[in-house]
């Protein structure tokens, strides 16, 4: 069994750090993980500049992505306008994120989980349309920073709703660090139950020091796909003091030291962790970078 890495420090990772970095360095960034061996890339979103001034530059990010190495693009979008730029901006999927609670879908889009499922719904349909690979998240899954715990049940309902618009994935996301290897084992057996045959993918954030742990529960659970950003750069403006996404330098070494491969070069995606943390001026929280691979 292999994994595949789906690299989404250019959204998700910048989308929520202070420093505003430059087309030309995010890029970098996207070359860079190219060349470590990433096919998947989540490279930015369409997303309104004025809630979201880390994506405003979307489309001249698509226009100079390398295109030569069979890799797939992902744009987040949240409605149709956003779909439409996407589309023109040439990405080969986009990805709509619905939120699991009310509270947190109003805060964080503007818009209810049945709002956002119609929006899904609307965007599925045209990409469908368009020849584009449609993907869902349900973010906050697994806890919600307003509403407490997230049900089982709940997370089943929109998966049975999703699924009649023809997802090519969904993905189920630790968005503020508050899930447990029991919880990924349920809630991937719930939404298999709903859409057999879907690919699924996990999105972990390390908040708690669970993320790694997650991850390994994804794969026991047969998980096809699992998000990780360079460096573990990220976090969420709903929960405090996150420290990111899962790193990708450390979850690979994690993965193919369990015998998973990834096909990620491990010191390629390192030194693309600690360049990216010299260009935001941070110390990012992957440790691999530190702490070298093993054997060394």
């Amino acid at each position: 069994m292999s994994i595949t890495i789906c690299e989404v420090g250019p959204r998700d990772g910048l989308q929520n750090e202070k420093t505003l970095l430059s087309a030309d360095a995010k890029v970098e960034l996207i070359r860079r993980s190219v060349a470590g061996g990433v096919r998947r890339i989540e490279a930015t979103a369409f997303v309104h500049p004025g809630r979201v001034p880390q994506m405003a530059d979307a489309e001249e990010v698509m226009a100079r992505v390398p295109r030569d190495k069979g890799v797939a693009y992902i744009g987040l979008v949240l409605n149709r306008r956003g779909f439409e730029r996407a589309a023109r901006a040439g990405v080969d999927e986009v990805n709509m994120v619905v939120l699991a609670t009310d509270t947190f879908g109003e805060r964080n889009q503007g818009m209810t989980v049945d709002a956002g499922l119609r929006a899904w719904e609307e965007i599925a349909a045209a990409a469908h349309a368009a020849g584009i690979r449609p993907s869902l998240t349900v973010s906050a899954a697994f806890g919600c920073p307003f509403e407490g715990e997230v049900g089982v049940d709940r997370v089943r309902a929109i998966a049975r709703r999703a699924v009649a618009a023809g997802p090519a994935e969904i993905a189920l996301a630790d968005t503020i660090g508050v899930g447990v290897p029991t919880q990924v084992a349920e809630l991937v057996a719930a939404v298999r139950d709903i859409a057999p045959g879907v690919p699924l993918r996990c999105h972990f954030h390390n908040t708690r020091n669970t993320g790694y742990a997650n991850a390994v529960a994804a794969v026991d659970a047969g998980v096809e796909t699992l998000d990780a950003s360079a460096g573990g750069i990220g976090g969420c403006p709903f929960a405090p003091a996150a420290t990111g996404n899962i790193a990708t330098e450390d979850l690979v070494f994690l993965l193919e030291r369990m015998g998973v491969p990834t096909g990620v070069d491990l010191a390629a995606t390192a030194s693309t962790g600690r360049w990216i943390g010299g260009r935001l001026g941070v110390e990012v929280p992957a440790l691999l970078g530190r702490a070298g691979p093993f054997p060394g």
